[in-house]
């Protein structure tokens, strides 16, 4: 059992750190100071959940839990820096934070249903409600942007 709670930890610390840059990364290319301050937020946010839940890795055994976001999400961002270029704007850029959000919900979905300790489905418990919070979030400012375009 710990070795299959330090693999579902660990893909959570991946999807967090690419939570994390993902943030940033939308936060540096929107014109919004609304939307700059929401996706710094967030990217701090995801920040603490992978730090929090690294601590969860050392405590159970993994002796240097893995801190870089994946190659899927520098795909993701390759792409980001493409639209963007393209002039897509804030809803190209909450189109794809939302795309972001949908493989993290996801992500946390697949870890609630996992055999964790109690302990640790508690804390993966209240980080997937605020992942699930932010993608709501998301997408109701995608939506309001497309509106107001």
């Amino acid at each position: 059992m710990a070795d299959e709670t330090i693999d579902v930890i660990e893909r959570l610390i991946e999807t967090c750190r690419d939570g994390q840059e993902g943030y940033r990364d939308a936060a540096e290319h929107t014109q919004s100071a609304e939307l700059k301050a929401f996706f710094n937020r967030q990217s701090l946010q995801r920040a603490k959940f992978a730090g929090e839940l690294e601590s969860v890795a050392l405590r159970l055994g993994e002796s240097d839990p893995d801190r870089s976001p994946s190659i899927a999400n520098k795909l993701h961002r390759a792409w980001f820096d493409l639209k963007e270029k393209l002039g897509g704007g804030d809803v190209s850029i909450l189109e794809s934070v939302e795309a972001g959000e949908d493989n993290a919900k996801k992500h946390y979905q697949e870890a609630l249903r996992a055999d964790l300790p109690v302990d640790v489905h508690e804390i993966v418990e209240a980080q997937a409600h605020s992942v699930l919070a932010a993608h709501d979030e998301v997408r109701n400012l995608r939506d309001s942007y497309k509106r107001a375009a």
